[in-house]
């Protein structure tokens, strides 16, 4: 075992001046930057040449969730709070390293304390102990863990690739939605829908007789349910009554901080039995002989929805908020149902991949880090896995 210091260079990144900022220069890369890959923002004033970073340049974000990345944006110069790993070539692999120093720093980060935002020092990741077995072993783990990494891009690729050709089939079947070239009549969502708030969620909420799921925020993305952390509500039966969401129902996103995110919507699958919904989701539900509910949110959730959505959008104090009259008054256009539930047996069909695909890809994500515990702990025969 030896430090990170023994092996490496540890560069931080320079407080450059804020009014060199703009849209011309060299690229500056900032913490958000580290996991995208590009940088947005540029520095036009004189700079050091030990900060500039070039593609493969190990990076650490030393704020927030302490995010490694290898950088692909091109030469660009190395701001504050972000560092630069220079291993020495002779002694450690780049590829070793950049594979074992995310588990260090997960456990950094699990035991730093913080109020708002965990904050990593440059002597905190000179001190990291790393395993170093000889540099040929080294290429040898190196090696087996790019292909399984490989693996584990190539499913995600390939999930990226098919939300595309959902896109791109909408797009063939109804046309741009801004521009509607196919000329479909739009209507109003108050016309073939019932629009309808949620609950309030308080504290009062605790003597009330019946307990029962419901969603919030969290749980609904774009044309996506996400229901891994699911919270309970008390409430009355006539709430209940009320409110408890059926198979078809879509849900649009009230009250959110980002303004890209603001209406987005998903159509509710029945995945629980009883499920009602929180006061910052505003529920629709469709007369289904003239509207196919999955249609109509891709719709909203398209650049012709976002456009809507974005004109309705009022923005308090740094909270954007849409309500339900303003909801009942979106246009959305209404082809024929048979062409509505035609995209949707597509859609159906492309669920059945994706599902596929992520079975696939959790089992390569357990397969990677079982890999990564075992070739730092020691405990690899790289003779078997070969």
């Amino acid at each position: 075992m030896v430090k990170l210091s023994q092996v490496c260079s540890v560069l931080s990144g320079f407080a450059f001046k804020s009014n060199y900022f703009g849209d011309s220069g060299i690229p500056l890369v900032r913490i958000r930057d580290v996991m995208r890959g590009f940088s947005e923002t540029y520095y036009s004033g004189e700079y050091d040449e030990q900060f500039v970073v070039n593609n493969n340049d190990i990076l650490i974000g030393m704020d927030g969730d302490f995010n490694i990345a290898k950088w692909a944006g091109g030469e660009a110069l190395l701001n504050q709070r972000v560092c630069k790993i220079a291993p020495v070539p002779s002694i450690v692999d780049a590829d070793y390293l950049y594979y074992f120093l995310p588990l260090k720093l997960k456990e950094i980060w699990d035991e730093t304390a913080f109020v708002t935002v965990k904050h990593l020092s440059v002597k905190k990741i000179n001190d990291i102990e790393i395993p170093l077995p000889k540099l040929s072993i080294q290429k040898e783990i190196s090696a087996m863990l790019r292909a399984s990494d490989s693996l584990r891009n190539q499913s995600i690729k390939m999930e990226s690739e098919l939300n595309a050709l959902a896109q791109a089939v909408f797009l063939e079947m109804f046309g741009d939605p801004i521009s509607n070239p196919l000329a479909w009549s739009k209507v109003s969502l108050d016309e073939i829908a019932q629009v309808q708030g949620g609950l309030q969620v308080t504290g009062k909420r605790s003597s009330l007789p019946v307990t029962v799921d419901y969603l919030r925020v969290a749980n609904v993305h774009k044309n996506e349910l996400k229901l891994d952390q699911i919270k309970t509500i008390q409430v009355t039966q006539s709430e209940l009554d009320r409110t408890c969401l059926k198979i078809g129902d879509m849900l649009v996103v009230e009250g959110h901080g980002n303004k890209d995110e603001i209406g987005r919507t998903a159509v509710w699958d029945g995945s629980i039995e009883y499920c009602t919904h929180q006061n910052h989701l505003i529920r629709v539900r469709f007369d289904e002989s003239v509207a196919v509910p999955e249609f109509i949110s891709r719709f909203l959730n398209s650049d012709g929805g976002r456009y809507q959505i974005n004109k309705i959008c009022n923005t308090t104090s740094g909270l954007n908020t849409i309500s339900a009259n303003s909801v009942r008054s979106l246009k959305v256009p209404l082809p024929p149902i048979h062409l509505q539930r035609k995209f949707i047996s597509f859609l159906n069909a492309l669920k059945l991949q994706e599902s596929k695909n992520l079975e696939i890809k959790e089992y390569i994500k357990t397969i990677f880090e079982a890999l990564m515990q075992r070739s730092f702990s020691g405990k690899l025969n790289l003779n078997k896995v070969a």
